[in-house]
């Protein structure tokens, strides 16, 4: 066997061996996680969209029975028309002052329908009126959905960063995909993310 051929069948050995090294290390894992870390984050806006949208008739509602308490409704008004007035960039999840100020805005919206419906308890027509009480209801559920949006979310970013940070896969994603960043993850208070606990 001449020392040429030799070569050749070792260069294409180690080739074949690396193939399967990158293979067994799940090359594709960083493309699939971004994926998932993608869709979990339009899961986050749409119920976060779903919680804007109900505001409106919930104001005008608690308007008609609580005139005076325009202050508190004008903080709703305000702290939603900030947080749907933000122009939202395409890296959002990959920049950490865009996400901090989302989430900021999303926190002052739901402090203030928290004030809201603590307000509303001082109006016995208000807590009886079938239409309150279905939009409370609502929101109350669209909270918890936004709870579990942001719950699955913060773990497909997890896995993903992780994905990012460890080795191999980190020496894979430098070498195949140079552009993947790390994401960025909710860093709001427990007590911010609650859901308001309002009885009636």
């Amino acid at each position: 066997m001449s020392h040429g051929l030799i070569r050749s069948t070792v260069r294409v050995g180690a080739f074949l061996l690396m193939l399967v090294g990158l293979a067994a290390c799940d090359v594709n894992a960083v493309p699939r996680q971004d994926e998932a870390v993608k869709a979990a984050w339009s899961e986050v806006l749409n119920q976060y969209q779903r919680r804007s949208d109900l505001i409106p008739n919930l104001v005008e509602t608690v308007k008609g029975y609580a005139h005076q308490e325009d202050k508190v409704l004008t903080d709703v008004i305000e702290a939603r028309a900030k947080a749907t007035q933000m122009t939202i960039p395409a890296d959002v999840i990959s920049n950490p002052q865009a996400f901090h100020q989302f989430e900021q805005n999303q926190a002052a919206v739901g402090g203030a329908l928290g004030r809201l419906l603590a307000v509303s308890e001082q109006y016995p027509d208000l807590k009886s009126n079938q239409n309150f009480l279905a939009l409370q209801s609502q929101l109350e559920g669209t909270e918890n959905r936004i709870t579990v949006a942001r719950r699955d979310y913060i773990d497909t970013v997890q896995t993903y960063n992780t994905t990012l940070r460890t080795i191999p896969s980190r020496w894979i994603a430098a070498w195949l995909y140079p552009d993947a960043k790390v994401k960025e993850t909710f860093t709001i208070t427990d007590q911010a993310q609650q859901t308001p606990q309002v009885k009636f």
